[in-house]
């Protein structure tokens, strides 16, 4: 088997960077005849066509990177199977999808959405992302890497350290964990809240919102906001550095450091819905809140990205679910729950690292993709 994969090449530290990468390096390790080139970078994918001559080309990004990942190889009459995530909807490019062989999607959640914005489902198939557990694992707080982290925030070693990390916080839920928190502040042991985001625009603007909300909630003093670009080196020992990591996020087609949070051993706060329900048990591995708010629209402006001119209106025929918004209160019972038990923190930190090994390492992800290529295509 001869793979192609299209995605954002040479890797950055985001999601969907690395979900390429951890599928190339898996099916590398089981001897796969493998090669990742850059999806927008139409003369290097054209090269990999002439010379390379792959069975399959995989796309990996969401239905809107459809122009880059699936209409630019079918020019060059390879099989194109492009892996997807979800956005809240898809505005464009059904008959196209509908039309491959094969669509991998990274959730049952994300499979839902396809199906009902208009897909047929019948060549969709769940390849869930894979995780590094060698990198992502559980590490002794007083190791220098891990101390260095919390000393670089402010964290003293006595206090819990509540960690969100996102492009921005808000998507990840840190306004319904902030709400919590101050819900909790004067019953609770003593605590930080550290939120890592990317630096970009739209993150200074949402971080003044966050903060403003904390200085209004009256615990600013107690929340860490860090805007910084860091490589994945660095993940493992800031996931390492936190008690709890905490993102019920309003929208998460997957959840890849939820996912790498339960690796590291640490207990996880997210939300009764989405992608979680396939990646955290309630309970054992994480505390799922319910769902307090489904955020919906009548109408929305598409534009190019989209496959429209730019101001395309378009009306739902019904109301269509953008994001969700999790139950304060039930985050705020499940924080004081693990704030309060050290054992109960270690003992779901044991479970989520271990469903994690079991079910999301990347080496067993690149064999469930094999098996699925093998199955739906023929291709061996």
């Amino acid at each position: 088997m001869k793979v192609l994969l299209l995605y954002d090449y040479p890797p950055s530290p985001a999601g969907l960077a690395t979900q390429g990468y951890l599928l190339h390096r898996g099916l590398e390790e089981m001897g796969v005849d493998v090669h990742s080139v850059n999806f927008e970078s139409a003369q290097e994918k054209e090269w990999y066509y002439r010379w390379f001559k792959p069975d399959i080309v995989v796309g990996i990004g969401y239905w809107g990177h459809t122009p880059h990942l699936v209409l630019h190889p079918q020019r060059y009459g390879v099989t194109v199977v492009p892996w997807f995530v979800a956005d809240g909807y898809m505005a464009n490019y059904r008959e196209i999808l509908d039309s491959l062989p094969l669509v991998l999607v990274t959730s049952n959640w994300v499979k839902k959405i396809y199906i009902r914005d208009g897909l047929n489902g019948k060549n969709i198939e769940v390849l869930h992302v894979g995780c590094d557990t060698d990198a992502f694992s559980p590490r002794d707080k007083k190791e220098p890497k891990v101390a260095a982290v919390r000393e670089a925030l402010g964290v003293a070693d006595d206090q819990i350290m509540i960690l969100t990390v996102g492009g921005d916080a808000a998507s990840k839920g840190a306004q319904e964990v902030m709400q919590a928190l101050a819900i909790n502040d004067t019953k609770s042991p003593d605590w930080k809240y550290v939120c890592k985001v990317w630096p970009q625009p739209r993150t200074h603007q949402q971080n003044l919102a966050d903060l403003q909300l904390a200085t209004h909630l009256g615990i600013d003093k107690n929340v860490i906001y860090t805007t910084n670009t860091v490589s994945r080196n660095f993940m493992p020992y800031l996931l390492s550095a936190c008690d709890i990591y905490a993102a019920p996020s309003r929208l998460e087609g997957f959840g890849m450091i939820q996912i790498e949070a339960n690796a590291c051993g640490k207990p996880v706060i997210g939300i009764k819905a989405m992608g979680m329900l396939d990646t955290l048990v309630h309970g054992k591995t994480a505390f799922l809140a319910d769902v307090a708010q489904e955020i919906r629209l009548r109408e929305t402006i598409l534009g190019d990205d989209s496959g429209y001119k730019e101001g395309h209106r378009h009306t739902f025929k019904k109301p269509r679910t953008v994001d969700y918004r999790a139950s304060v209160h039930d985050i705020a019972n499940y924080l004081m729950d693990l704030m309060e038990n050290p054992s109960l923190r270690e003992k779901m930190g044991k479970e989520g690292r271990k469903r994690v090994v079991e079910n999301f390492d990347y080496r067993i992800i690149a064999k469930k993709f094999v098996e699925i290529i093998s199955k739906r295509l023929g291709i061996s």
